[in-house]
């Protein structure tokens, strides 16, 4: 098929090796012309996924419009704050037929909706899935084994993509919970930068134990009371996303949260960062659906309070672990 991979980062670059490896006609939209120049020439991604070659028939291109409307399939990997304004810039060209796949883990901070209902509420009813799962960019260009999940509400549609991005080393599962596919990429960075704020503060293995344990109830809490499924927190785009988020060296969450666990604070940290931690911006849009659902999350309003009250890690932990007794049963029952 013709696809186009808006967004030229580390993980649109990705996706775009394994859509050519499956002999698709790819096009990677880069914004910036002179780094788009960059690619080309060195048909490599130096800024953001250094060591891996960008095959030829890749074509490189800052042409919207020509990127969209000669495309069958728009895949979006973009920023998740970027992308309300992107899809603006698509509703004036001919995007109507065209099939779009949000890679995106995030939460609009304004509006509170996933990348999916941003695409709605900008376009229309336009065929939409998502692609989420344990998947860093850095092992998926190089073929190590990966799994995802593809999820749609249109018939037929997460079975589509599924056959679209389906390698040896890139196996896609099909899920019809969108919302909960969503929920589950996006809330795991709170919970990453979480477990980041513990290795930079010395804490063993039984703390981070603790911590993806309840980070995975409140996952589960949120994503119920906005009527996701529970069981797609168990799956891949669940607890296999955030277990991964929560122990690679390639999580840019855990990194952030590494940092202020050892003394530095957010602006510091940001400022350096040439990449996106989506974990930043989707602490404050999470913590706010805890507020709007009436949902008991604890490690989500403490990462917010380090973030953006400047709170100590240090009090965080104690306030969390001094929390009163409850019993597990009636936590793990919890809505």
């Amino acid at each position: 098929m013709k696809v186009s991979v808006i967004g030229a980062g580390g993980w649109g670059t990705a996706l775009a090796i394994i859509l050519n490896e499956r002999h698709n006609d790819v096009t990677l939209w880069e914004y910036f012309q002179d780094y788009a120049r960059v690619l080309d020439e060195k048909r490599e991604n130096i800024k953001f996924l250094k060591g891996v070659k960008i095959p030829a028939r890749i074509a490189i291109s800052t042409d919207l419009k020509q990127s969209v409307e000669t495309a069958e399939v728009i895949v979006l990997a973009v920023p998740s704050h970027v992308l309300r304004g992107l899809l603006k810039k698509i509703k004036v060209l001919d995007y109507r037929k065209k099939i779009f796949v949000s890679v995106i883990k995030g939460v609009e901070q304004k509006s509170l909706k996933t990348m999916s209902q941003v695409i709605k509420d900008v376009l229309g009813p336009v065929k939409t899935a998502v692609l989420s799962g344990p998947s860093h960019a850095e092992e998926v260009a190089r073929k190590t084994p990966t799994t995802v999940v593809a999820a749609s509400k249109t018939p037929g549609l997460s079975e589509k993509i599924q056959d679209l991005f389906f390698t040896k080393s890139f196996r896609v599962y099909s899920n019809k919970d969108v919302l909960g596919v969503e929920l589950g990429g996006s809330v795991k960075n709170v919970i990453a930068i979480a477990a980041g704020i513990l290795d930079g503060m010395g804490a063993g293995d039984n703390t981070k134990a603790a911590l993806m344990t309840r980070g995975l109830a409140e996952m589960k809490r949120l994503g119920t009371a906005m009527g996701a499924d529970e069981a797609t927190f168990s799956g891949l785009s669940g607890i296999g996303d955030l277990i991964v988020t929560c122990a690679s060296r390639h999580s840019r969450n855990r990194s952030v949260g590494e940092q202020l666990g050892r003394g530095k604070k957010i602006g510091q940290i940001l400022k350096k960062m040439e990449m996106v931690a989506e974990g930043v911006k989707t602490t404050l849009s999470v913590h706010k659906l805890a507020k709007k659902y009436g949902v008991e999350m604890p490690i989500t309003r403490e990462v917010y309070e380090v973030l953006y009250r400047d709170k100590s890690p240090y009090d965080s932990m104690r306030d969390l672990m001094t929390r009163s007794p409850k019993s597990e049963k009636e936590l793990l029952n919890k809505k």
